[in-house]
């Protein structure tokens, strides 16, 4: 099993797309492992932004995710990257395939609702980052064996 970290950022929030989105994930049976309503500190979004820190739009990306409250959460499974991001869509809402959360639900780059790890030193640092380890809860659920094929 692999873990991901996602953030529906402010804009999910704000419009209420919450609920939407998570359920979108869970429907393609990955499985919540933490999940937190938290406001972003400036500190912890540039150490979250950190590779982007000498690009232009590193300041605007701090400011946007520090402007109103977040939900974090670790989402686990197999490939759970790689079927989050495909689910979550391209960075682009207009490039995102309809289907896609951003597809469906996104219009610009800068507000484009979800974040989700890219790959599995990613996932493990900005994993690290928004979760101590006693805050992510392993269990199994009645309908894995439907979902996973052992």
């Amino acid at each position: 099993m692999e873990q991901t970290l996602i953030i529906v950022k402010p804009d999910g929030v704000q419009r209420g797309l919450v609920g939407e989105i998570i359920a979108r994930l869970e429907r393609r049976g990955l499985k919540l492992v933490g999940l937190k309503l938290m406001q972003i500190t400036r500190e912890l979004a540039e150490r979250h932004y950190e590779v982007h820190r000498e690009r232009p739009f590193f300041a605007g990306l701090v400011a946007y995710i520090t402007s109103a409250p977040v939900v974090v959460g670790v989402l686990d499974g197999p490939r759970a990257i790689e079927v989050t991001r495909a689910t979550v869509g391209a960075t682009d809402p207009v490039k995102a395939a309809p289907g896609t959360i951003r597809g469906d639900l996104g219009l610009t780059i800068g507000r484009n609702l979800i974040h989700a790890s890219d790959g599995p030193e990613t996932a493990e640092r900005e994993i690290g980052l928004f979760f101590r380890p006693e805050e992510l809860v392993s269990y199994e659920r009645a309908v894995d064996g439907w979902i996973v094929e052992e």
